[in-house]
């Protein structure tokens, strides 16, 4: 029969070219052999809707387990910055509270101290010296000149460091809306973590603010819209510091990124340009990371001149507001050392020179507020907070002040 025919056996002289057949595998010995446990290594699965992969990770019996343990143990310094959090998240109804209060306080001592003025003859310096902040909007001069704050290095900051960087540009457009001499303010890059938290945990406030632009396009880009918001005069006047240069041109301008590795100085504000600031807040980890990105741009730098008229009794260190501040006094005063003195904190102990010595420069939007590690998470909430709700009341302010306009023109016509 067929199933009785022994199995023919391998020529010796076979053609070289053909392989043999490999023998068969032996039954009983792969079931004596013991069974691999199953991997833990991730396994691929795809999507049939989107096209996406995604890893699930096995354990021994089969089953996806959690990429995230949520039972993990936490540090003690992660315990005591989640039990801070859940402390200043309990207290904010308290806050709101005292912040009512504050505001009634202000108001009562305001009424008071115009009463005293008003016995004093002296009603209209008062009310020139207190005035509101739309008033002085309206009545400060916009001169053809940008600021640039650079949030290009979202992803180098931890979140505490967001949360200053957000009250330091806050800051920023509170100190440029005041000023009497403004400029153009722009924030670049408005588009990753730190755009996030303005849109969620501070509720998008930041739509309500005037003279002041958020682009998603890098400092870059930018710089090259703010060619065309210059142009004078909707774009800017002609006055103070600027008042003796009307026959310089636009293409007169340039853009300077503030950093200080750069080994050049700035020496004036020039009509027609662009300054750019950097805001990071690191602690200095990424040192020259701003000087760097602009040489590889192709864009012009310089660091302020504090070294040449202010003598330091400690670190140098300028958060991105002071810098902004700086540049604003600046064009008020146009004088560097009277900008340096009135806007450095005291507590640095800073003095001026009488002559040059000893270079300084400032830090690319480091905050002299990062110093201390622990506590440091509420006083920079605190701020922010702070700093929110001065930022607010500016706009509240030049809103109703804009429909008070509208309603005197409408009753006028």
């Amino acid at each position: 029969m067929e199933e009785g025919r022994p199995r023919k056996l391998v020529k010796l002289d076979h053609d070289d070219s053909q392989q043999p057949t490999p023998p068969q595998q032996d039954t009983t010995m792969a079931e004596s052999s013991p069974v691999p446990e199953p991997s833990t290594a991730p396994v691929e699965t795809r999507d049939n809707d989107d096209n996406t992969t995604t890893a699930t990770t096995t354990t021994n019996n089969g089953a996806p387990s959690d990429p995230t343990d949520e039972t993990a143990p936490m540090s003690k310094r992660a315990m005591k910055r989640q039990r801070r959090r859940e402390q200043w998240e309990e207290g904010r109804e308290q806050r709101k509270v005292k912040r009512k209060e504050r505001i009634q306080a202000r108001k009562e001592r305001r009424r008071a101290e115009l009463q005293v003025a008003k016995d004093e003859g002296r009603e209209a310096e008062f009310r020139k010296e207190h005035e509101r902040t739309p008033a002085r909007f309206r009545k400060g001069t916009l001169l053809p000149l940008t600021l640039i704050l650079d949030c290009s290095f979202d992803e180098l900051m931890i979140e505490k460091e967001r949360i200053s960087l957000g009250s330091q540009l806050t800051r920023s457009y509170s100190d440029n809306s005041r000023a009497p001499f403004r400029s153009h303010l722009v924030v670049s890059s408005f588009n990753k973590l730190l755009k996030q938290r303005f849109d969620t945990v501070l509720a998008k406030t930041y739509e309500n603010w005037k003279g002041i632009r958020f682009l998603e396009e890098d400092f870059v880009e930018a710089a090259e819209k703010a060619k065309e918001w210059m142009v004078v005069p909707d774009g800017g006047r002609f006055e103070g510091v600027f008042a003796d240069k009307a026959d310089t041109k636009p293409e007169d301008g340039e853009v300077v990124y503030l950093s200080s590795d750069s080994p050049h100085t700035l020496t004036e504000l020039k009509p027609f340009s662009t300054y750019i600031i950097g805001g990071l807040v690191d602690k200095n980890r990424h040192k020259g990371i701003c000087y760097k990105q602009a040489v590889e741009r192709g864009i012009k730098t310089a660091k302020l001149p504090i070294g040449e008229y202010i003598q330091m009794a400690s670190r140098q260190v300028l958060a991105t507001n002071h810098v902004v501040e700086i540049m604003l006094k600046w064009l008020e005063v146009g004088d560097w050392g009277k900008a340096f003195m009135e806007v450095i904190p005291q507590r640095k102990g800073g003095t001026l020179k009488e002559s040059v010595s000893e270079s300084g420069e400032p830090q690319d939007g480091e905050d002299e507020a990062e110093e201390e590690e622990e506590g440091e998470g509420e006083e920079d909430a605190k701020e922010e907070a702070e700093a929110i709700q001065e930022a607010n009341a500016v706009a509240q302010e030049q809103e109703q002040e804009e429909q008070n306009e509208a309603v005197e023109a409408k009753e006028g016509n």
